[in-house]
């Protein structure tokens, strides 16, 4: 929801405008920094090291490798269900 979700479509039409797919699958090991009865803190260190962009020839985009980046997110109880309400997602290297 908010933020959250805008950055995801901004990824996603960012990526359908440059001609890129992501392949691969990110490691995730999210760890909660505070919790209280609607909201969640929560911050990750991912591994992108296997999740890739491609070309749609199959050409990786660049050869810059996968690497590990913080992330924060914080979720929120709206109407009974837990949304992302907010995601940053670091520099490579970050973590």
């Amino acid at each position: 929801m908010g933020g959250a979700l805008e950055l995801m479509r901004y990824g996603l039409k960012r990526s359908e405008q440059e001609g890129v797919v992501s392949k691969g699958t990110p490691h995730l090991m999210p760890k909660v920094v505070s919790a209280a009865d609607s909201k969640v803190e929560i911050r990750d260190c991912v591994d992108g090291t296997n999740w890739l962009q491609y070309k749609r020839n199959g050409e990786l985009k660049n050869d810059v490798p996968g690497s590990h980046f913080k992330t924060d997110a914080t979720v929120r109880r709206v109407d009974g269900e837990w949304k992302v309400a907010s995601l940053y997602m670091y520099e490579s290297g970050s973590c």
